[in-house]
């Protein structure tokens, strides 16, 4: 069995998470279930099986799902819940152009995508990316995009 944590999304003080679980059986079956935990609540949204479930498996789904899943979706009770970041921390102003401007020379010159490369380390999206790398452009970490006449 393998649990995996997928998403998170916070509103105020309330986090909701969802987890991706599979259940693998040594004769090739296997069930595929979305779990969201909710507070101290734990549910199952969404649950695919191969081959199909009958009545009487999908009754005893949550006992086979039970323990692993609040293992991986409960914290301990008394352990201390590490604060999370949505993305990673990535440096403001000077320094996160010069930043930006490196990862993206370094995914141009790897023949990777530059601004891709740029999202992945920020953890921003596109279009705050390209504004980012802009940024880097107009201090003068890259070269202008196009020459001007």
């Amino acid at each position: 069995m393998s649990v995996r944590h997928a998403w998170a999304v916070s509103e105020g003080s309330t986090t909701t998470s969802w987890f991706d679980v599979r259940l693998a059986f040594p004769d090739g079956a296997r069930v595929d279930a979305l779990a969201v935990l909710s507070g101290a609540d734990v549910r199952v949204e969404d649950v695919r099986a191969q081959p199909p479930l009958s009545l009487d498996d999908l009754a005893v789904l949550a006992e086979w799902l039970e323990h692993p899943l609040f293992e991986a979706c409960v914290p301990a009770p008394g352990a201390p819940t590490a604060s999370r970041r949505a993305r990673p921390a990535w440096p403001r102003g000077r320094e996160g152009r010069r930043l930006a401007a490196q990862e993206y020379r370094t995914a141009r010159d790897e023949g990777g995508d530059p601004v891709l490369a740029v999202m992945r380390a920020t953890g921003h999206s596109r279009r705050r990316s390209l504004r980012l790398i802009g940024q880097a452009r107009d201090e003068g970490f890259l070269a202008p995009r196009r020459a001007r006449r």
